[in-house]
């Protein structure tokens, strides 16, 4: 079908070329534009199929995924890229490489370069093909497909309809737009800002790159930050950021003392909290089950800033699949803080700041471009 978004699947496993182009094929709005065994042989095909975005394995002969985004950049291709990586602690720090190269997100491997049960991501996986490839499309004034306009397509082995799952339906656009409720009513008025709390998911890679790249390196107000992302990959997540970044970014740990100009990336599977203790206020980690789907939970960071900080807290939310964070950026509102919300035409996946929108928890909408000047005025003016 035209409008599909169309897929070059680059692995150097034919069994792993095999099982991606089945779970791409079986997904409304998706379709396989062909395979490369390593990078060398995608950029050859590159230029003849046209892709709207890229699934690239790193681990590869001749060329790999590293070496192909290098040369992606000098020949200026702007095709996005997804990695799709394994799990070991060396593929996490090749990983955060790609995506300082330009990769625009990744999904972990669940085991190991060749995974035969590569079915248990396919939801996360195709939902990123769609986000960022349907970006792509829309930016070169190309259409992108709505649920209502897919057409039965055969599949020999069932015969059915290709099914939209819950969690890529927003993707394709979901329900018409609602005018946000009206806001909660504040116990009190803002203060100065003595904390900033961020929750991000899907295109959160990038975003957080660009906010902490152009982040004022006088802002002395501690940041943390829940970025959904898998245990194992954070803690150079974080070093990624802090090579970017006039801030001092690390991985959050239990007990450490926030400090002003740190920021802190929440670990993978732990949810992050503050909590007072004397003039200190601490950094607590836990493994208290999922709230909103995840853990890190954006909303558990939330509602703990709101009741250590009552109204000296600046709540941001930023591009992402879901609703997370989106209910306890209203604590924060009502305590009396400041809360943004990124703005639809920025955000990969215009999920979490649109309900945090439409439920009237966002004070401001805020353009990517411009939200780490925004961050560090309002963070300024209140002081």
């Amino acid at each position: 079908m035209a409008d599909e978004i169309s897929v070059l699947i680059v692995d150097d496993s034919a069994l792993m070329r095999n099982l991606i182009g089945k779970m791409i094929e079986a997904t409304p709005g998706l379709t396989v534009a062909e395979k490369a065994m390593n990078g060398a042989f995608a950029l050859q095909k590159i230029p003849r199929v046209n892709p709207d975005i890229i699934c690239l394995d790193l681990e590869m002969p001749e060329m790999n995924g590293i070496e192909f985004l290098k040369e992606r950049k000098k020949q200026g291709i702007d095709i996005p890229v997804i990695i799709l990586s394994s799990i070991a602690k060396k593929g996490a720090a090749i990983t955060m490489e790609a995506l300082s190269l330009g990769a625009s997100d990744f999904v972990q491997k669940p085991s190991g370069s060749i995974s035969e049960d590569i079915h248990t991501v396919a939801d996360n996986l195709t939902a990123l093909l769609i986000a960022y490839g349907g970006q792509y499309r829309r930016s070169k004034g190309k259409k992108v497909l709505t649920p209502a306009e897919y057409t039965k397509k055969p599949d020999p082995e069932h015969d059915d309809k290709k099914t939209i799952s819950s969690k890529t339906f927003g993707l394709y656009g979901g329900p018409a737009k609602i005018e946000p409720a009206p806001p909660p009513a504040q116990l009190r008025k803002p203060a100065k800002i003595e904390i900033i709390v961020i929750g991000i998911s899907t295109g959160g890679p990038d975003a957080l790159r660009v906010v902490f790249a152009d982040i004022d390196a006088d802002l002395k107000i501690p940041i943390l930050v829940v970025q959904h992302m898998p245990a194992g990959f954070t803690q150079e997540f974080a070093k990624s950021l802090d090579r970017v970044s006039p801030l001092s970014v690390k991985e959050a740990e239990d007990g450490d003392t926030i400090a002003p100009g740190w920021v802190y990336i929440a670990p993978g599977n732990k949810h992050l909290e503050v909590s007072r203790k004397g003039v200190n206020t601490v950094l607590r980690l836990s493994d208290d089950p999922l709230v909103s789907g995840h853990r890190p939970s954006a909303d558990v960071l939330f509602a703990s800033a709101a009741m250590a900080y009552t109204n000296q807290v600046l709540g941001v939310i930023m591009t992402g699949m879901g609703r997370d964070g989106a209910q306890q950026i209203g604590t924060i509102y009502k305590e009396g803080g400041i809360t943004l919300g990124q703005d639809e035409k920025s955000s990969i996946v215009y999920g979490m700041p649109r309900v945090a929108w439409e439920l009237g928890h966002v004070m401001e909408q805020v353009a990517l471009e411009k939200m780490a000047r925004r961050i560090c005025d309002v963070a300024k003016e209140t002081r």
